[in-house]
This record gives C-alpha cells, structure tokens and sequence, in this order.
C-alpha cells in the first residue's frame, strides 16, 4: 500500500484532534513526503531547547529552529514548541556568575524571562502551543519535585514564573505543563497536585501534555484512562505529546534483534488499535496527538536504554511503508 492511497492520518482524526511528529533538520528532508502526507502539526525534536537556541548568555542560534519553522509554516502545519523549562540540557552559564559560582533567584528568573521573552517572541506567528515546564515532577517517593539547579537556586516558584513569563511573551499561545510516566497512578496524583496548584494560583496554564512514552505492555489501559479523565477534571486540555510504542518492556534489555520477532508487529498494531480506540472516547479534552518521530528509520529509542538496540515504535517501518499498526487504525469508525 502506497501512503499516497492510503487516507492520510490527518484527515482520518480530522474530526478527533491534530496528528503531529516530532522532527529535526535531517528528516524534514528524509521524512518530507511521509511528513507533509500524514501530519498536520509538528515539533521540535531537540532545536528549540534551551542549550540548542542559547548556548551563551550573549548568543542565541535560531538556525536550525527558524529552518523547522519554516518547514511547517510552508506545509501549512500547526507548530508546538518544546521546551522553555527542563533540568536536561540547559547551558550551565545560565546558573552561574563570571566566577563560577550560582546566581540568586532574582538573576536566574531574569535570566529566564529574557530568554522566553526572545524565544517566545521570535516564535509568535509560528508556534500555537508551547511545553513551558518539562518534567519537574519526581519519579518516586514522597517528594512533589525533582532536585534540579532551577529548584535549589529558585525553589517552586521557578515554575508558575515561566508560565507567566510564556503568557507575557505571547499571550495567544496555549501553555503546557510537559511530563512521562504521566499515567502511572503516583506520578499522575503528583502532576495533578502541581497543576491544580497552579491554577488555584491564577497560574496561566491551559493544558497538561502527556509525553506518552508506552511499549506494548505498559502502562494499561485503565491507568492511561484514569489518568485522562483526573487530568481533564481540572478544566484543562489534554495533548499527548510524545507519542511512541516501544516493543520492549522497559526492563527488557535483550541484544541482538535486527527485525521484530513474530508476533510483535501484530502485538503492537492491537496496542495501537486499543489506545486510539480510547484517545477517540476523549475527543473533547485530547486536542492533539503528537509522535516522538514518524516512521522508524529515525527513533530516540534506537540505542536507547540498550546501546545498538533497533526499536520499531511507530505506524510505518525504515522505509516509510505503514504497518499492520497503522493498517488497524485506518478501520476505527
């Protein structure tokens, strides 16, 4: 089946929520026809955080942002922005003085506003959504937040300030809290906590994105809805952000696979089925639907968390084909 016959997937979740991917400069050009055929929305891969766009205090590279920018906006694709917020590659200068040492709250959250003020700015006309705060949440325990420089330098109130800073900078763009795990039922009461204490602070937040990193096993279903309808209960919406279907369990650290065993592409077409079979019942909070990726010549996940490791995670193989996943969701009515 050629992907020109096939109905595209923008078209057929015309009526549930946009259909985007994550890209980067080498697959706006590998992927082109796969992109521009399927999608109707995209993201930055790695382009627009912190460390790739300003790198030194006095030197942003827009190069790489601006050329994906452009990307959507000549293919007529909507656009989110990742990331303003995360402990993960972020330049070290922002953190410290001329002599090494870390700068007080007041420097690190002017240091902060500049920063989203250009970036958000620049992106106005392009960017509809932005990921403002990534993963801040803890993983474990009974701690609400992750130890980072932002908490020990700014403590919590680093994040309702970005939020703010985001809706200053471009008061049109709809702004997001950004985590994984989301569905798992500690970390999920964790996310909910901080954004329904955001909100009750007039925080202006508007969405929960659900990074949706899921392999064929985990997590289930019950918990991926569960997890939909506390974070819909706040009034917000819901965008999955990351979307991939690792055919590992994650504890699976198995060497050696150069093609899916049998079984697995028609494990994952069934996982696929029964996920956006769910994210349809939610069409009224889900407004997008965002692939890590597009197809899997190109995944995060090859190498990742076994080194060398292939991984299969999407709706259409290294060659652009669609898979028995993709074949599965074209007949959901």
């Amino acid at each position: 089946m050629s992907m020109r016959t096939e109905l595209a997937l923008k078209k057929r979740f015309a009526d549930d929520f946009k259909i985007g991917a994550a890209v980067n400069p080498l697959t706006i050009v590998s992927q082109q026809e796969l992109l521009t055929h399927h999608f109707n929305s995209i993201t930055a891969e790695n382009e627009m955080k912190f460390i790739s766009v300003h790198p030194q205090e006095e030197v942003y590279t827009f190069e790489a942002a601006d050329e994906l920018a452009r990307f959507a906006r000549s293919n007529g694709m909507a656009m989110r922005g990742h990331t303003l917020v995360w402990h993960n590659q972020t330049p070290d200068w922002l953190f410290e003085d001329r002599q090494g040492q870390p700068v007080d709250q007041a420097e690190l959250l002017k240091r902060l506003r500049s920063h989203i003020q250009t970036v958000v700015g620049r992106y106005k006309q392009d960017i509809y959504a932005w990921d403002v705060v990534n993963e801040v949440i803890a993983d474990e325990g009974g701690e609400l937040l992750r130890p980072s420089r932002w908490l020990d330098i700014a403590g919590p109130d680093f994040i309702g300030k970005a939020f703010e800073y985001a809706h200053e900078a471009d008061p049109e763009a709809l702004l997001f809290y950004n985590d994984y795990n989301e569905s798992d039922p500690l970390k999920r009461d964790k996310i909910y906590a901080l954004v329904k204490s955001l909100r009750e602070r007039g925080v202006p937040i508007h969405g929960i994105g659900l990074q949706a990193h899921w392999n064929l096993y985990d997590p289930v279903l019950d918990d991926i809805r569960a997890a939909i309808e506390k974070y819909a209960s706040l009034g917000l919406q819901l965008q999955l952000t990351e979307l991939d279907m690792s055919v590992f369990r994650f504890e699976d650290r198995r060497e050696g696979l150069t093609v899916p065993e049998p079984g697995m592409l028609e494990r994952q077409a069934e996982r696929y089925e029964a996920v956006f079979k769910l994210l349809k019942e939610y069409r009224d909070v889900i407004s997008s639907v965002t692939f890590w990726g597009a197809a899997d010549d190109y995944t995060w996940l090859d190498g990742f968390p076994v080194p060398g490791r292939k991984n299969w995670p999407f709706l259409f193989d290294e060659r652009h084909r669609p898979k028995p996943a993709f074949d599965r969701i074209q007949t959901l009515s």
